[in-house]
């Protein structure tokens, strides 16, 4: 089923992307109802449209349809937190958010996997952290930008959906307080933008925790753009880290997220876990 949503997905965000005529800065997609293309829980799919309802980033919406299916269009401007996320370090990348029919999808894929706990690092907004405790996951979403955490804060106080937004340095937090038994971190950011740093600050945390390595997954946001790469075209940019760590890929997602609107390409999610 996911995988018809996320192709279907791509199908919808390219012919919408190639039509629209708006001038706002973000915009992404999010389909009215359940359909034979679109296999949602319908309540699921309400809590989807009250996120972005109920999210600053987002001035306006429109109905649509697109390829025949009813959507609605959110647009919206990040400059605001865009600029304020830019204060910190070169391991923490400017928020530039996934869709949230991405981060839906993403973090179904995590539950289909089997893990219990989301670990979201570098949240942004918090949405996959959203996602995943609407489909029951435990989340936990850590972002160093106090604007985005506050941000979080007044989501999950509109849409009654609390994913522990916490303003910590994920480099510092100290992740055995979680007590987490099957966690799956997704690692904010690209490789070459010092997600690499990041992801491998978090990769030691795990190794340093008892009995928890082989119980946990990690997600990496790549490109397959060749100019972010500079030569290193595996795995979306990570595959030196991989090799490095010693992951296993399991399977990899493209979906469409703000950055790639323009493109004619998806970002890829790189899961992975420990051998």
């Amino acid at each position: 089923m996911l995988d018809k949503i996320a192709s279907n997905l791509i199908l919808i965000k390219q012919e919408f992307a190639k039509n629209y005529t708006g001038c706002a800065h973000i915009q992404e997609v999010i389909p009215s109802h359940p359909s034979k293309e679109f296999p949602l829980d319908e309540n699921h799919l309400k809590i989807l449209h009250s996120f972005a309802d109920k999210n600053p980033i987002y001035h306006d919406s429109f109905q649509q349809e697109i390829l025949g299916l009813p959507c609605i269009v959110y647009e919206g401007d990040i400059n605001e937190y865009w600029l304020n996320s830019i204060k910190h370090g070169t391991s923490c990348q400017p928020f530039y958010p996934t869709w949230i029919m991405s981060a839906y999808v993403m973090s179904f894929f995590a539950k289909q996997l089997g893990y219990v706990e989301l670990v979201d690092i570098g949240s942004g907004d918090g949405r996959i952290a959203f996602c995943g405790n609407l489909l029951g996951l435990t989340s936990h979403s850590i972002e160093i930008d106090d604007v985005l955490v506050k941000l979080q804060e007044t989501i999950c106080k509109s849409t009654n959906q609390n994913f522990d937004p916490r303003c910590e340095d994920a480099l510092e937090v100290n992740y055995s307080q979680m007590k987490l038994k099957h966690p799956i971190f997704f690692i904010g950011g690209l490789p070459q933008m010092g997600g690499d740093v990041l992801a491998t600050s978090i990769i030691d945390k795990i190794n340093s925790i008892a009995d928890l390595k082989n119980n946990t997954g990690l997600v990496f946001a790549g490109t397959h753009s060749k100019r972010q790469l500079s030569g290193n075209l595996g795995n979306g940019g990570w595959s030196s880290l991989i090799e490095k760590h010693n992951l296993d890929v399991i399977d990899t997602i493209s979906l469409p997220t703000v950055w790639t609107f323009d493109q004619k390409i998806e970002t890829p999610y790189i899961y992975t876990k420990f051998r």
